[in-house]
């Protein structure tokens, strides 16, 4: 079990080409988070439309891309939009997937905290002078990103292990990388790596989310 899975040899020699996975992953979250949360933002704000030519397309927006399979929609943009005649590089195609899906999520979380802060508080700030989208973006969208940050966070999570899905479009990213040095070492040992380095990434996050959700269980 040693010999296969946690050979100190091969891991040395595979941890140059993993170290440079690392700085891929790490570089697409800090790409594709912002992309969805910005998405998200959009949608929440559009979800505070009432009139039936925005909510109902916005309805079916947000229910198809919530149900379209990220795996799925990544390849078709890599491997299909080409027959089309429209290319794109691999970044490309994975921060338009996670803009639409994981936007779809995030504006659904932000909705629900839109839902929660009172009416009262558009109408306060309305008479302040504030026209009704600067009322949603100064004053209950702070309140709102308050009240579901353990969600936000739960769901950066998710985002973030998401982003191993770039591998399929051959972006050099962690597992990408991990799978190459499988494939030069002929041992899966640098899976394991890969797989040691994901839980040190995304622990301190972990972390975070319960220790808010146990102050948020407490203040209530």
């Amino acid at each position: 079990m040693i010999e296969s899975f946690l050979n100190v040899g091969i891991m040395v020699q595979a941890w140059p080409i993993i170290l440079a996975g690392l700085g891929n992953t790490i570089l697409l979250s800090l790409m594709v988070v912002p992309l969805g949360l910005g998405g998200g933002i959009m949608l929440a704000l559009l979800s505070t439309v009432k009139h039936p030519w925005v909510r109902y397309p916005l309805m079916a927006w947000v229910d198809f891309f919530r149900a379209f399979p990220p795996l799925v929609l990544l390849i078709f943009l890599y491997a299909g939009l080409p027959f089309a005649g429209l290319e794109l590089g691999g970044f490309a195609c994975v921060g338009i997937a996670f803009f639409l899906n994981t936007g779809s999520y995030y504006g659904e979380v932000l909705r629900a905290g839109i839902d929660s802060v009172p009416a009262g508080q558009i109408e306060a700030a309305r008479s302040t002078g504030l026209s009704r989208l600067q009322a949603l973006v100064w004053v209950v969208l702070p309140q709102a990103v308050r009240n579901v940050l353990p969600d936000l966070l739960s769901n950066t999570l998710e985002v973030i292990k998401l982003t191993s899905l770039a591998s399929v479009v051959a972006l050099p990213e962690l597992l990408f990388q991990a799978r190459q040095a499988q494939s030069l070492t002929y041992n899966p040992t640098p899976i394991v790596a890969a797989a040691v380095v994901y839980f040190l990434l995304l622990w301190p996050l972990v972390r975070l989310l319960s220790t808010l959700e146990n102050r948020a269980m407490a203040s209530r």
